[in-house]
C-alpha cells in the first residue's frame, strides 16, 4: 500500500505522490464548468429577480456539492469555485466605457457573497466516507 509503512498511515503521504493525468483532467473540467455556471448565474439573477437569484444559487450550490460528492475531496468542490469566482469577478469589472453585465442593486451581492458562502461550506465539509469502509478508526 503506497503511502503507509508497516500498516501505519504517514502524514502527507498523499501531497508527495504526483497527481493522475485523469484527476487533473477532471479538476480542470470542474473549473470550466464552475465558469459557465457563474456566467449563466450572472445572466439569470439579474434577468428574473428574485427567482432568478435563487435559481442561480441553487445551481451554484448544486454544482459544489456535486462536484464534492463526485471526488469525494475538497479540492473537487474547490476547482469549479476557482472557475465560477474568476468568471463573476471578470464579469463585474465592465469595461472602460461603464459597459457591465450586472445590474446596480442588491441581487448581484448577493448573488456573489452567496456563491462564495457556498463555495467555502462546500470546501470545508467532511469528505464523504468511502465504500465498504467499517466503523472504527484506522488500523483496528
Amino acid at each position: 500500500m503506497s503511502g503507509s509503512t508497516g500498516g501505519q498511515h504517514v502524514p502527507g503521504a498523499r501531497l508527495s505522490r504526483s497527481p493522475k493525468p485523469g484527476r487533473i483532467a477532471a479538476y480542470l473540467g470542474l473549473a470550466v464548468l464552475g465558469a459557465l455556471i457563474g456566467f449563466a448565474g450572472s445572466l439569470v439573477q439579474g434577468a428574473w429577480f428574485p427567482g432568478g437569484l435563487v435559481l442561480a444559487l441553487l445551481a451554484t450550490a448544486g454544482l459544489f456539492y456535486g462536484s464534492l460528492r463526485a471526488t469525494g475531496t475538497q479540492l473537487g468542490a474547490l476547482a469549479p469555485a476557482v472557475g465560477w469566482l474568476l468568471a463573476i469577478v471578470l464579469l463585474s469589472i465592465g469595461r472602460p466605457e461603464g459597459d457591465g453585465l450586472f445590474s446596480a442593486g442588491i441581487g448581484p451581492l448577493v448573488f456573489m457573497l452567496g456563491g462564495m458562502a457556498l463555495a467555502v461550506m462546500c470546501a470545508t465539509m467532511s469528505r464523504p466516507p468511502h465504500p465498504g469502509g467499517g466503523p472504527g478508526r484506522l488500523g483496528k
